[in-house]
């Protein structure tokens, strides 16, 4: 099984790597979900995960609550994309959506096209997209080259449990386009039974390994 850990800051990157993370998504005030670091946080990470053959994926978030983003904070995003860039991280995250519940197209290709040549994750802003619109956005993201998509399945109050139809139907548009990753309230106690109903071998959380 294949582990990405959530981290905060790079003080827990060296425990987290020895504990048997595979790959880093490496955020600020997890509190609020994650949020981008600084640049000198993001220079030290990929340097020591490059170094110790570990993936890094940096959080690409200019603040906390909604994926509803002004033209001022796209630019801010693009910014820190290309930072990222310059520092050879492998790996960006990001989302945006628009006020009314669907993937901002707009604002998504804006950022695809400053992240080109590194790969592009979904994270969970895309469980902020309205149901009735999550199968066109799984369809889009696949079409303009994201790896990947990193959900829960359902807002966060609900255990990963009682959220695995909804990622099962997820995982049947994705079709094998585009990885699902599972994530949120995933743990060593469970992470084999997330995997087995979804049939994935990647999973995603902030406990997913001891340390």
């Amino acid at each position: 099984m294949f582990k990405e850990l959530a981290v905060e800051n790079f003080t827990n990157i060296p425990k987290a790597i020895a504990a048997g993370a595979n790959r880093i998504e490496l955020n600020d005030n997890l509190a609020v979900g994650g949020t981008t670091v600084s640049r000198g946080v993001m220079a030290c990470s990929a340097q020591y995960t490059r170094e110790n053959g570990i993936p890094l994926v940096a959080m690409i978030r200019p603040r906390g609550g909604n994926f509803v983003y002004d033209d001022m904070e796209l630019a801010m995003m693009i910014g820190d994309i290309r930072s990222a860039n310059e520092l050879r991280v492998p790996a960006v995250a990001f989302g945006a959506t628009t006020a009314d519940g669907k993937l901002d197209t707009r604002a998504m290709s804006m950022l695809l096209e400053a992240s080109a040549g590194m790969d592009a994750v979904c994270h969970m802003a895309f469980d902020a997209i309205a149901d009735e619109y999550q199968r066109g956005a799984v369809d889009w993201l696949a079409e303009h080259g994201v790896k990947r998509i990193l959900t829960h399945g359902g807002m966060l109050s609900q255990p990963i449990d009682a959220t695995l139809l909804r990622l099962q139907e997820i995982c049947r548009w994705a079709n094998g386009r585009i990885e699902i990753l599972p994530g949120g309230g995933i743990n060593p106690n469970n992470a084999l039974m997330v995997t087995a109903a979804l049939g994935v071998h990647e999973v995603h959380g902030t406990r997913i390994v001891k340390y």
